[in-house]
């Protein structure tokens, strides 16, 4: 095993399949830490957590946790895998599971990379940007759980970590591996723990993908991971993405995340599909009953055209008045409805599931007691098909900000028409 990935969402963790499938070595993803006893023969195997937005305690213990599985296989390099957004709070939990995975194993130093400049996220003088805004000016800056007032990464590691934080600047990485490297050894004889990567561009993170592929533990989004992934395959890709292709048969769309551009893929997908509004008073009141509810109506759709979509996407304005009505117990509420359709609907016979949300992937996800994937194909940069192990499922798990407008009929099987 040539990296074990650790993912603090479902989403970013086929994220990052997609990319180590495409940079050359046979991935597959897991469900949560694997028993003692699985058997996963792959170069690069991803452990898919939801331990982004979990107490930093939990965070911490279920990170642990898959570190202890990945080295127990020979794990060559361990890579802590989180959003290209940096989706934390000022207390964690990227730097408080940073920490951890430092002292298990021994290291004292590591680097900080969420770029993917593919998707429009780059790291400029230790500033992370969104397309051409400050992270700060972005979307994120009111994300309902992980709001982004900061696009500082030092500034914001030296806030929810143990130790100083440095940067390798743009300048560095375009004179290449070995300037990067002697950056990185510099600041670690200043004792510095936590070391920024600028990368603006795909080649940037083909030069820090070959300067970081000795370190014991790398932190970043999937950016980086493709860049190490160049570096360490063995020649061309190790994988046939068939085995993740996409099943025939009936489809749903099932939407949660509240994101800019998953707003406008709603809309745009309302005005081809049958759709249906998840209602959060509902949720509240009886989310099982719920689920089933918007089960049963999807299973009634036709299926010769755009799959139906059940959604709970809101607009700035509407999720604050949803959490000014109804508090935070609102977006647990819809969760577990979505957790309670999507079980219906795979006893209902649906066979493709494209979700839009970490915390909704992660439901969804668990609910259909999935224990893992294999990688297939991309549908956009950082979203593929994977299909389960266990069960005759695909899926399409789709962070909130990936893909463009048209992404969920880009979902669609070939020959289906708006």
């Amino acid at each position: 095993m040539k990296i074990g990935v650790i993912a603090d969402d479902f989403t970013g963790a086929t994220d990052i399949a997609g990319f180590l499938v495409a940079g050359g070595l046979a991935t597959t993803q897991m469900i949560g830490v694997p028993g003692a006893d699985a058997v996963v023969e792959a170069e690069a195997v991803v452990i898919s957590l939801k331990s982004r937005s979990n107490p930093a305690g939990q965070a911490v213990a279920d990170s642990l946790a898959a570190l202890d599985w990945l080295r127990a296989r020979g794990c060559a390099q361990v890579y802590q895998k989180y959003c290209s957004t940096f989706d934390s709070t000022a207390e964690g939990n990227i730097g408080p599971v940073a920490d951890a995975l430092m002292a298990a194993l021994g290291t004292d130093i590591t680097v900080i990379c969420p770029a993917l400049p593919v998707n429009g996220r780059s790291v400029y003088l230790g500033h992370l940007f969104v397309g051409e805004a400050l992270l700060q000016d972005s979307g994120m800056r009111d994300h309902p759980i992980t709001p982004m007032r900061d696009s500082s990464l030092i500034r914001l590691m030296e806030a929810q970590a143990q130790g100083r934080c440095g940067l390798v600047a743009a300048s560095s990485v375009d004179q290449g591996v070995e300037a990067v490297r002697a950056r990185i050894a510099a600041l670690r004889t200043e004792g510095v723990r936590y070391v920024v990567l600028d990368a603006i561009s795909d080649a940037h993170l083909d030069v820090l993908g070959q300067a970081v592929r000795d370190m014991a533990l790398v932190t970043g989004g999937s950016g980086l991971g493709l860049g190490i992934a160049r570096a360490v395959a063995d020649g061309a890709a190790a994988q046939a993405q068939d085995a993740g292709a996409p099943l025939p048969g009936p489809g749903v769309v099932i939407s949660g995340s509240c994101s800019q551009m998953t707003n406008r893929q709603v809309a745009a997908y309302r005005a081809v599909a049958p759709t249906r509004e998840v209602d959060v008073a509902r949720c509240l009141d009886d989310a099982d009953a719920h689920g089933a509810e918007l089960a049963r109506w999807v299973l009634d759709q036709p299926q010769d055209g755009p799959a139906p979509m059940i959604t709970a996407t809101a607009t700035p304005d509407q999720l604050r008045q949803i959490q000014s009505r109804h508090g935070s117990a609102a977006s647990e509420a819809v969760e577990r409805t979505f957790a309670a359709a999507a079980r219906a609907l795979a006893q209902g016979g649906i066979t493709r599931f494209v979700v839009a949300g970490g915390e909704t992937s992660g439901s969804v996800t668990q609910a259909l007691e999935v224990t893992g994937f294999a990688i297939g194909p991309q549908i956009a940069p950082g979203v593929p098909w994977v299909r389960a192990l266990n069960r005759p499922l695909s899926l399409a798990l789709k962070s909130g900000n990936f893909g463009a407008q048209g992404f969920f009929l880009d979902c669609q099987p070939k020959g289906v028409r708006a």
